[in-house]
């Protein structure tokens, strides 16, 4: 191991606490990067490479006759890819640490600056749950920087989607995770792009808007057409289908953003949608 990478890991670990409310951290901690992040996280393993994170810190913490606490932290590069692994799991109540947090059964999860933080318990018990709650706020406390969330989660209004439920990620598998779309790529995703899918409730219907950034314009066409030539062979007029359900779905493209309006209730919304989102586009 070289001097660097001896120096980041151990930058890493200046941030955690090693004692809180007579849990102890154990004397060394595990360290895993890109390659090696399987040997700890066997499937869970490739969210957090699709994600292009950097480093993993593991610390265990112990209490004698107690439940073992277990320390995740992530040094995810960016703090735009600290956040979009964050909004892989929005399931929980807001724990108001760091930037945004989740709470539910024994795990806490929340982002700060470039780094995810994940802080769970072997047992939920009411001892537990503050344990973890004071070592997540020790951790967001040590670090100092505050990220910005990526610039495509502005395109998205708080009167069209549930704002603290938007998703942020680069490709085909988080996206098919979230809302399936189709068994292969159709819109081309890859480590390049990045996407943002938020839902809104019209008419008591659940549709899904989907905007993709790609690197060049050539791209952003080729993946255009991909998808109208595949997913809406039956177009009532160019990007516009109506599904069996009798829903509505619309796709058009702005500069290098592909748009995207899934399950709308009629064609005028969904229209109506795209025209919203391509006038913010023109606006950044």
């Amino acid at each position: 191991m070289d001097n660097c990478s001896k120096q980041a890991k151990r930058d890493l670990g200046s941030l955690l606490p090693r004692e809180m409310l007579g849990w102890r951290a154990e004397e060394k901690d595990h360290s895993y990067d890109f390659q090696t992040i399987f040997d700890y996280i066997d499937g869970a393993g490739e969210v957090y490479r699709s994600y292009n994170f950097k480093e993993l810190v593991v610390r265990r913490f112990k209490k004698e006759g107690k439940p073992e606490i277990i320390m995740d932290f992530f040094d995810m590069g960016s703090s735009e890819d600290a956040f979009g692994v964050f909004t892989h799991d929005l399931e929980g109540e807001d724990a108001g640490i760091g930037q945004a947090s989740t709470y539910k059964g024994g795990l806490l999860s929340f982002w700060k600056g470039p780094y995810f933080v994940s802080i769970y318990a072997e047992e939920e018990t009411e001892e537990t749950k503050d344990v973890l709650l004071n070592l997540g706020e020790a951790v967001a406390s040590a670090i100092k920087e505050e990220g910005e969330k990526p610039a495509l989660v502005a395109l998205l209004s708080e009167q069209e989607v549930d704002i603290g439920k938007i998703h942020y990620f680069h490709n085909h598998m988080i996206l098919n995770y979230h809302f399936f779309v189709a068994d292969e790529n159709i819109l081309l995703l890859d480590q390049q792009t990045e996407a943002v899918l938020g839902r809104g409730i019209q008419e008591g219907k659940e549709y899904a808007i989907l905007v993709v950034r790609y690197p060049e314009a050539k791209k952003v066409s080729q993946a255009y057409n991909s998808f109208v030539n595949i997913y809406m062979p039956d177009a009532v007029e160019p990007g516009l289908v109506q599904t069996e359900d009798m829903l509505w779905t619309a796709s058009d493209i702005e500069d290098n953003l592909l748009v995207i309006i899934f399950n709308a209730s009629s064609d005028i919304i969904a229209k109506e949608m795209i025209k919203k989102i391509k006038e913010r586009i023109g606006r950044k």
